[in-house]
């Protein structure tokens, strides 16, 4: 301990350092990032230009695609930018940054998602007391509460992660800063009580889980139930597991299910396959934009 160094930057080895596999993960990520935009943008410009959008579902989904779009431009940007300039290196602060703002909005994102299991449940379940349920103070209290959720619930695994001492070296086996990795380069048996936290707060995910099951019983459609089981199990997998049991080559499949797919496909599952989202998206588009390029494939 006594020869510990105070870290300055830490590497992030998650990629083959081969210029031509560099490269193709450069287009690969650019090609999701720049549908993960569009997709999110659209959505959020659909719906602010719809008057008859403007509804406790629809302000749902504006928020979704908020938070996915912050959640998708946290690893994928300085990913692309290591590989353009053959680095692999990330300022300690830039770290801590990673780390947050990704709980953060992980946090914010499950939130949302069961408060909109909430609201299709109220809506069919209880139908003549949607409107006194879902009025607007209530949406907004509901999604404050998601935000401000997402950033405590960030702030503690954050102060816990960074409290550790970290003399195990600064090589990252992944292609972000990840809670799991970070805690493989703890010396100190502060990083316990981080393991315990990712623990308790798998046990809350795995209940909202379970109540967005339930309460979608009746119209759970089979695309929905895969990717909401992708973003909850592979980021049960990532986090609360030993922080030395794993491959690295699993992890980063892993981490890119969790971090990467969702915020690309959110809106695919949620929005874009809803008619009254596609019609004003044509409308916006002047009705051709939608019926001969990529985008008709999600609007069949």
């Amino acid at each position: 301990m006594s020869n510990r160094t105070t870290l300055t930057h830490f590497l992030l080895l998650g990629f083959s350092a081969v210029c031509e596999l560099q490269i193709l993960h450069f287009v690969v990520f650019l090609v999701i990032y720049l549908a993960a935009l569009m997709e999110n943008l659209l959505i959020i410009l659909a719906v602010a230009l719809a008057h008859h959008l403007h509804t406790p579902m629809y302000f749902f989904l504006v928020n979704l695609s908020l938070i996915d779009l912050g959640s998708i431009s946290v690893t994928i940007p300085k990913s692309m930018v290591n590989s353009l300039i053959n680095s692999s290196s990330i300022s300690y602060a830039g770290c801590v940054t990673h780390v947050f703002f990704l709980i953060f909005l992980m946090g914010a994102d499950f939130s949302l998602l069961t408060i909109m299991a909430y609201d299709r449940y109220v809506t069919i379940c209880q139908p003549l007391h949607y409107e006194s349920v879902m009025n607007r103070k209530a949406c907004v209290q509901m999604v404050a509460s998601a935000w401000i959720g997402g950033i405590l619930y960030s702030a503690l695994h954050t102060r816990n992660t960074f409290a550790v001492t970290f003399c195990a070296g600064n090589m990252v086996d992944q292609f972000f800063c990840e809670i799991p990795q970070l805690l493989k380069l703890a010396c100190s048996n502060l990083y316990l009580s981080e393991i315990w936290a990712l623990i308790f707060s798998a046990c809350i995910v795995l209940n909202c889980f379970v109540f967005i099951i339930v309460s979608d019983v009746q119209i759970f459609n089979t695309v929905l139930r895969i990717v909401v089981s992708l973003f909850v199990c592979t980021g049960i997998f990532a986090y609360p597991k030993p922080t030395s049991s794993s491959a690295s080559g699993l992890d980063l499949v892993v981490a890119v299910l969790y971090s990467v797919v969702p915020p690309m496909m959110n809106p695919v599952i949620y929005s874009m396959r809803n008619k009254e989202i596609k019609s004003s998206l044509r409308r916006l588009s002047g009705g051709r934009l939608f019926t001969k390029n990529y985008f008709s494939v999600f609007l069949e």
